[in-house]
């Protein structure tokens, strides 16, 4: 009976605890809190590429919002099947972050890591941030995708190609819903600290691409002869009540 009452009590204490961070501002998030919604959440994934072998020690992944400092609240995970992988002391590697920035909660998370980051940021400036996460991207679906990891010698190629010729992604990038539907990328901007920024329309023949029957979407990038490929389940992008994407 005691063993009962005591697995109860933790139920009810786990209970508490999940509901209270759900219900956590923004504005009191960790930065632990705005890494994790920035690279694995409902709205942002990380594809990981091992590239090759070294004989110095593995690093992990870095904070996607600016500066190179080591996060060890970001998953790894591997292609689209979305295995995770643990770190591999010896292993280059490019870490892909793809994140819905048109979703308010990367920029809540964008904004409350500029926040944490940099506390003493003038209040003209902050403000500025802070409409930022109240921007209303109209009829357009935007993707981010930043670029870090050990390979410097892959890394920079690929940053280059991110600031070359956007007409290179026109037809090699695309969203794509379950039932097979897609729509191609409309317009492109090159990285800041955003990063690169792949621009959908928000509509397919009149209606919403997305909705709450649309079971998942696929954002799909060619990045030279990389394939990077997400699959995000659009019933857990709600937030606040809205379909956030």
């Amino acid at each position: 009976m005691k063993r009962i009452l005591l697995l109860c009590s933790v139920f009810i204490l786990f209970t508490v605890s999940a509901s209270a961070q759900k219900e956590k501002s923004w504005t009191e998030w960790s930065e632990k809190d705005a890494v994790k919604v920035m690279t694995d959440s409902a709205w942002a994934q990380t594809q990981k590429e091992l590239t090759a072998a070294d004989s110095s020690p593995g690093t992990g992944i870095t904070a996607v919002a600016g500066k190179r400092e080591a996060s060890a609240s970001a998953v790894e995970k591997n292609t689209e099947s979305g295995e995770s992988l643990g770190r591999k002391s010896g292993s280059l590697s490019l870490n892909y972050y793809m994140a819905f920035l048109s979703a308010k909660p990367v920029r809540q998370a964008f904004v409350r890591y500029l926040e944490i980051k940099a506390p003493e940021t003038p209040a003209d400036k902050a403000t500025e941030r802070r409409a930022f996460v109240d921007r209303d991207f109209g009829d357009y679906i935007v993707v981010a995708l930043k670029l870090d990891g050990t390979d410097k010698k892959k890394l920079a190629p690929a940053m280059q190609l991110l600031s070359g010729d956007p007409k290179a992604f026109k037809d090699t990038a695309y969203l794509e819903r379950k039932d097979g539907k897609r729509v191609a990328l409309m317009d492109y901007r090159v990285p800041d600290q955003l990063g690169a920024k792949f621009i959908f329309p928000r509509t397919l023949e009149g209606k919403p691409f997305l909705d709450a029957s649309s079971g998942e979407v696929r954002v799909y990038l060619e990045l030279g002869k990389t394939k990077l490929s997400r699959r995000f389940k659009v019933a857990d992008m709600v937030y606040d009540g809205k379909l956030e994407y």
